[in-house]
């Protein structure tokens, strides 16, 4: 432990040594498609940055300056043999237990997996990245009432109110990872996931009833074949839509940063939206459709346009010009940057570590090393 001890509990900010421990279906960082994933790859990146011993429960292809653990050689989505993803988290959770003592603070990415597994003595917290609002939640969390979570937003708790949220932290990306772009290409640009709840069909009407040219560039999960095949291949096939597939990271830049605007269509209570941000770190307004964590992160009329209906969303196309790039961009280095994410975490590490220090200095002679 190379963490100072106070007399009254507390802990100097000295470095700490943290598991960061990811979801195994991607790469980190993804090598397509993969927002939480991404994310636990920059947090990772920045606290390593910030001078911090980080250790990185991932698949074996991962590319990270942290110390590397994986259950798995490759990320599962993309391994072409594997049948039961949940058996290599399992393994995961096994190696997270056989190394628990290591560490400072354990920070899980994996939903509420971990759950049975995690009466350890050392700290922990859960980030959720996913939708809660599905009904088995419900009895997840009264087994488990007291692990202590992270939301990505503020609307993201609201089904789960009873949930032990400790605080919600929005994510972040490094400030140099994308530019400012112009927006010259001349086209609106959806980028994600073609899926009923992320409103594709919407962003195509749009393109149509301004005449203005669509990109698409999103992935076709396993569970969406059936409605891509039935209600969206077919308006493909329209001279101002052009589906480009997923693209990677480096692609991005250029395919936000040259679009007129992102069009975000959802109909589903949106977690967070990470292509929001990727957007306004291009200087590209969003123009998103009032679901979820949508008011949260845009600031309507700054860094893109709030719609509750399609006539609204056509209309906004209009008003584009109106919207400093150069602003959305600066918004962006406010708010959303890795490294004030990374801060946000730091700051909660920290203050778990001093609950549980307080409470041993309370229960008496229990070695501080023993503990942590």
């Amino acid at each position: 432990m190379r963490m100072n001890e106070e007399k009254n509990g507390n802990i100097k900010t000295k470095p700490l040594r943290i598991a960061q421990i990811a979801p195994l279906y991607e790469s980190l960082p993804p090598k397509l498609y993969g927002g939480t994933e991404r994310i636990v790859y920059y947090l990772t990146e920045e606290l390593v940055k910030q001078g911090h011993e980080i250790t990185l429960f991932a698949s074996g292809d991962s590319i990270t300056n942290a110390k590397l653990i994986a259950p798995v050689n490759e990320g599962l989505r993309l391994k072409k043999d594997c049948i039961d993803p949940l058996a290599y988290h399992i393994i995961e959770m096994q190696e997270v237990i056989k190394h628990a003592k290591e560490f400072d603070i354990l920070h899980f990415h994996t939903d509420y997996l971990h759950f049975p597994f995690s009466n350890l003595k050392v700290p922990s917290i859960t980030t959720l990245h996913g939708r809660l609002d599905i009904p088995e939640l419900q009895d997840i969390y009264k087994v488990f009432p007291y692990q202590k979570l992270i939301s990505i937003s503020n609307n993201q708790r609201r089904p789960l109110p009873q949930a032990k949220f400790v605080k919600t932290v929005y994510h972040g990306l490094p400030e140099n990872l994308h530019s400012l772009g112009n927006g010259t290409g001349d086209y609106l640009a959806f980028l994600g996931r073609i899926s009923p709840e992320k409103g594709i069909e919407r962003a195509i009407r749009i393109a149509l009833a301004t005449n203005i040219k669509l990109k698409i560039a999103a992935k076709i999960d396993k569970a969406d074949l059936a409605y891509y095949e039935n209600d969206v291949k077919y308006l493909l096939n329209h001279p101002l839509i052009e589906y480009i597939g997923e693209i990677n990271e480096q692609q991005k830049t250029e395919f936000l940063g040259n679009a007129k605007a992102l069009i975000f269509p959802i109909n589903w209570p949106e977690p967070f939206g990470l292509v929001m941000i990727e957007a306004m770190a291009c200087g590209t307004p969003v123009i998103a459709f009032n679901n979820g964590s949508v008011p949260e992160i845009l600031e309507d009329g700054v860094t893109g346009f709030i719609v509750d209906t399609m006539t609204q969303a056509i209309f906004a196309v209009s008003q584009l010009k109106y919207l400093s790039r150069i602003k959305i961009r600066q918004t962006f280095e406010k708010r959303f940057t890795a490294k004030r994410m990374a801060e946000d975490y730091i700051n909660v590490y920290y203050s778990l570590i001093n609950v549980s220090l307080k409470r041993v200095y309370r229960n008496g002679n229990i070695k501080l090393n023993e503990q942590l």
